[in-house]
């Protein structure tokens, strides 16, 4: 499992949903690891992990854990990442954060390696991993961009329940079950832990992720926005979102809408661009059937794309459907990507 010219990799919240896809992806990918060292809150410190069929323990994150790693994979909340991150940095890591604390930073590179890898070669040691709903999105919408421009986009997200922690993957499992045996259903967790009030998912939907901001916008929202101008480097880019909750365990589904800059495309031309763009699964095949669907990308690192089709009214407007499993393209996948990618273009000492 472990190779003699590897590195040494740290993953910090390694009990965690995306830690653990993490470590699985680790595997998976077959990743140059010398050395795995697996980081936690103290409360989770002790626990095993199997790696590759070997049993890690799993020790408490301090600034000492980062002693001799090379590259560190964090996704431990942001306050973890604030407080750690430089600290590891310090010793000679290089953070891959899949927090929000450094994404919107103007000196933290925030990368999608099919959208944007030339700006690793500008990181100070921290490389932000961007949300999960933007990834999928700037992953379709990339090479559209680069071959007939881009200047409008309107989505509107289908997210899944995991994009809130393993514990509201359990609570969809409990309601749907109270629900179904006519039973009081119980809400702790949806649509954000800390607000005030919470609200069942189990046959629901629940038009708020993340708290709202002065604007009206949900902090996911203007994520999505702010991200994918800094990724595709277009500050002026018209944006909007709109970001819901759904009862699917796994998988994000986003409904797209985009206007490009050139005259006279079509929706077979850009069904043939995505064909063959870099992480993409075209699957556009209405009279068939075939369409991209959560259920169906779950444990896939790629991101899936179809309903492609022109707007009625606007000659330079599209429609499309984009789903990706949220825990790997959206998080672990992307942040294991991003180390490949460090390695290859010779930025890891």
């Amino acid at each position: 499992m472990y190779q003699q010219n590897g590195f040494h990799v740290a993953v910090v919240g390694a009990t965690g949903a995306v830690g653990q896809q993490m470590i699985n992806t680790l595997v998976k990918e077959k990743f140059p690891i010398k050395k795995l060292t697996l980081l936690s809150s103290a409360r989770s410190a002790g626990t095993k992990v199997n790696f590759g069929g070997e049993e890690v323990t799993v020790q408490e994150a301090k600034p000492e854990s980062f002693e001799g790693v090379d590259i560190a994979l964090f996704s431990a909340g942001g306050s973890v990442s604030k407080e750690l991150a430089p600290e590891a940095v310090k010793r000679g890591a290089i953070v891959v954060d899949n927090t929000s604390a450094f994404r919107m930073d103007p000196d933290t590179p925030l990368v999608v390696p099919e959208v944007n890898e030339d700006d690793l070669t500008k990181h100070n040691g921290i490389i932000a991993n961007p949300n999960c709903s933007t990834i999928q999105m700037v992953v379709a919408l990339e090479p559209i961009r680069q071959k007939y421009g881009l200047r409008k986009v309107i989505v509107s997200t289908y997210q899944a329940v995991s994009g809130a922690g393993a514990a509201a993957i359990e609570e969809l499992k409990e309601q749907t079950k109270a629900v179904l045996n006519g039973e009081p259903v119980k809400a702790n967790i949806l649509p954000v832990k800390s607000d005030k009030n919470h609200y069942q998912i189990a046959f629901n939907a629940i038009p708020q992720i993340d708290k709202f901001q002065e604007n009206g916008y949900t902090f996911e929202e203007m994520k999505m926005i702010n991200e994918t101008k800094k990724i595709m480097h277009l500050p002026e880019l018209h944006i909007s979102a709109t970001c819901v909750r759904l009862p699917v365990a796994v998988g994000h589904s986003e409904s797209v809408y985009f206007e490009i800059e050139s005259d006279g495309v079509s929706a077979n031309d850009i069904k043939a661009l995505l064909k063959d763009a870099p992480g993409v699964i075209l699957q556009d095949d209405p009279e068939n059937q075939v369409y991209p669907m959560p259920a169906n990308c779950v444990g896939k690192n790629e991101v899936f794309v179809g309903r492609i089709r022109n707007d009625i009214d606007e000659p330079r407007g599209f429609h499309m459907w984009v789903v990706s499993d949220n825990l790997l393209k959206g998080a672990a996948w992307n942040s294991v990507q991003i180390a490949e990618s460090l390695v290859r273009l010779g930025l890891v000492k």
